[in-house]
């Protein structure tokens, strides 16, 4: 009876392996020895795809950027509409791939996805009307917002120990061994608040552009 043949090395099988890899285990966890053991194969038969650990975290990083939804800047849907649809998107992504975020935050670089992304959040705002400097900003406005969003998360930065906040040294910590608990809530929360705060400073830009024709 013939042996069953392991799966066919290639690009994207390296990638998916790489990215759980990252989820579980951080960024320190990947390595080529490391990778070659969780694929099954030599280690030198990854550098046929990927010369170094660093490109392979560019290309994990990428799939990343990959998952975020660009359709709400070819759909028809106002700016800050399509802003809004797509930040929630990015956050999501993210937000399920907390570990690859440093490497995302270098910017894209040589990547496609993240080109592709960037293109299409400059391109819909010029299109809006938005001189090319100011989506420019709105784009790296955006940025540092998502990714700020998905370093951590506020609530959870908290313990849950009602002893660490004796109310004579922080009077105003009362509640806030409750944080952890209700972490997800907190957190959607104030990413709405923010995203809702930005977007409306950016919409009273937009009507004096307008007004001034």
């Amino acid at each position: 009876m013939a042996r069953p043949r392991k799966p066919l090395l290639s690009t994207d099988r390296i990638v998916e392996t790489a990215r759980a890899l990252v989820d579980a285990e951080g960024l320190a966890a990947v390595s080529t020895r490391r990778l070659a053991a969780e694929l099954g194969v030599s280690g030198p038969s990854l550098y046929n795809h990927f010369r170094t650990k660093d490109q392979i975290l560019e290309a994990v990083a990428d799939s990343v950027s990959a998952q975020v939804e660009l359709s709400m800047f070819e759909d028809g849907r106002d700016w800050r509409t399509a802003l809004h649809d797509w930040a929630v998107s990015y956050r999501t992504a993210l937000r399920d791939h907390p570990n690859i975020v440093p490497v995302l935050a270098r910017g894209p670089g040589r990547r496609p996805a993240g080109l592709r992304l960037a293109d299409a959040v400059f391109g819909a705002m010029v299109g809006a009307g938005w001189p090319p400097a100011q989506a420019t900003s709105i784009g790296a406005l955006m940025r540092y917002f998502i990714m700020g969003s998905a370093l951590g998360s506020f609530a959870g930065g908290f313990v849950d120990d009602e002893s660490a906040y004796d109310p004579a040294d922080y009077p105003h910590l009362g509640q806030a061994h409750l944080l952890a608990e209700q972490q997800e809530k907190i957190d959607e929360r104030a990413f709405e608040t923010g995203l809702g705060a930005l977007l409306d400073g950016l919409a009273v830009q937009y009507a004096e552009l307008v007004r001034e024709g």
